[in-house]
């Protein structure tokens, strides 16, 4: 008897579809820094960052997780920020331990160590504190 085949949840998919948007953004401004405009790749990294923590705010808000938003945005941005933050350096934990540490210093090295092997960090870390911390699910309102 065959096997079914293993499905995302609806969830997942909407967290990978913003997340994708923002890392897209991230990968976009860093690049645009770190090659086109000559930035350092740690000042690069920071920069683009913050951008797609605004991104990846804005999706997760009103997309991936838009029936568990409560009626305190503020405190919502404030903790996406706080861990969003966290999860930036972790990525920029791996391009310092790469570039600074083992010397690995091309644009090439600088890519895998922040954007994907940081990223996959950074990916699980927010999908269990966004969802669980900033987006957690809610009592339905009495009716």
């Amino acid at each position: 008897m065959p096997r079914p085949a293993l499905r995302p949840s609806p969830e997942v998919l909407r967290f990978a579809a913003t997340g994708l948007a923002a890392y897209a953004t991230d990968l976009l401004v860093f690049n645009a820094l770190l090659l086109g405009a000559g930035t350092s790749s740690t000042t690069a990294k920071v920069v683009s960052s913050v951008a797609a923590i605004g991104v990846a705010f804005a999706g997760s808000r009103w997309y991936t997780w838009r029936d568990r938003r409560s009626d305190a945005p503020w405190r919502e941005y404030a903790l996406f920020f706080v861990l969003s933050v966290v999860a930036a350096l972790l990525q920029l934990g791996c391009l310092v331990l790469s570039h600074d540490v083992l010397g690995l210093t091309s644009a090439l090295a600088d890519n895998v160590s922040a954007n994907v092997v940081g990223m996959a960090l950074a990916t699980a870390f927010r999908f269990v504190t966004f969802r669980t911390l900033v987006f957690p699910e809610r009592d339905p309102a009495p009716g």
